[in-house]
């Protein structure tokens, strides 16, 4: 999940776009490890909290050992504390749910039915960020909605291989993901990415810490348990480092579309570490969520800017 983009400058050339990329892939590929992983603890009788205790803990310290001690603490102070605090609130709340999600449902699916955050998103900005957007950019937004709509009633389909249980969790996931993308957007304007990606490490180690108690370890976790455990904070925070990277190199309307390339990653991990893949059917479904995701994130203007991109960096490249 992005934290936010820095402001982007001056005309890309065609590493930058490609750099750009290739640092949001390698960010989206780790973070589905540590969906996987999440998906192993919890599937082995982890508690959630538990897992998400060690993994923000772990965050903090790759986050001090990525940035160094000096500008750790040049960064950590944010300009808007309550809001930040809120945020990771919200995004420790996402992580205990989509954790919860992955027990019950594979990992394509699961990543799916986040994907349908951005139609929450179109719904919920115009109270909640006061976005009023024009007539043609509000009727690409709407019909990316239906679209992804639709494509979620074909993955959630009754009949299909999801349960009720798994189905409600993983659209109050996408719910919260949609308010998480809401409140980075709201601190954006007041907070540098890094800065928000050190406070959600802070805050979540804080209150995982709080909880941690009601929901230890039943038993002593494996060798094998404890290694999954720490990584797992390896991943989180080297994911979303990768993914802040990637804005630094492309604009947002540049990589929105290559966002939904997640759900390859998830797929392949999914079947290589748990022998999962979708029914055609439910691929099918998949697909039209990404389609009316992509339309939902930037629509038109995110097609135009890929194309110009492109042909910028072709130009320059001659």
């Amino acid at each position: 999940m992005s934290t936010g983009a820095p402001p982007y400058v001056a005309t890309p050339d065609r590493r930058q776009l490609l750099t750009g990329i290739a640092l949001l892939v390698l960010g989206q590929w780790i973070l589905t490890l540590l969906d996987a992983t999440g998906k192993t603890l919890t599937q082995q009788g982890v508690p959630v909290v538990a897992v998400a205790w060690v993994r923000y803990l772990m965050h903090v310290v790759v986050i001090v050992l990525l940035l160094g001690p000096v500008r750790f603490r040049a960064l950590v102070r944010p300009a808007q504390p309550a809001l930040q605090w809120l945020r990771g609130g919200v995004m420790l709340l996402s992580t205990l749910v989509f954790f919860s999600v992955l027990k019950l449902m594979p990992l394509a699916q699961a990543t799916a039915l986040n994907f349908c955050a951005p139609l929450f998103v179109v719904a919920l900005s115009p109270w909640l960020l006061g976005e009023r957007p024009g007539r043609h950019a509000r009727l690409s937004r709407w019909a990316g909605v239906l679209i992804g709509f639709a494509g979620m009633l074909v993955v959630v389909r009754p009949g299909g291989e999801l349960t009720p249980l798994g189905v409600a969790l993983g659209l109050f996931s996408a719910l919260l993901f949609a308010i998480l993308q809401m409140l980075t957007r709201r601190i954006a304007a007041h907070d540098a990415p890094m800065t928000t990606l050190i406070q959600s490490g802070i805050t979540g180690a804080c209150l995982t810490t709080l909880l941690a108690p009601f929901f230890w370890f039943e038993a002593m976790p494996t060798t094998l348990q404890c290694v999954l455990l720490l990584s797992s904070g390896v991943t989180g925070s080297l994911g979303h480092y990768f993914v802040i990277r990637a804005f630094q190199y492309a604009d947002a309307s540049f990589l929105s579309p290559f966002l939904y390339l997640q759900i390859i990653s998830a797929t392949t991990v999914g079947y290589l570490v748990f022998g999962q893949l979708p029914d055609w059917t439910t691929a099918l479904g998949i697909a039209v969520i990404c389609v009316g995701g992509v339309c939902v994130a930037a629509g038109e203007s995110a097609l135009r800017a890929v194309a110009r991109g492109l042909k910028g960096a072709r130009r320059s490249g001659q």
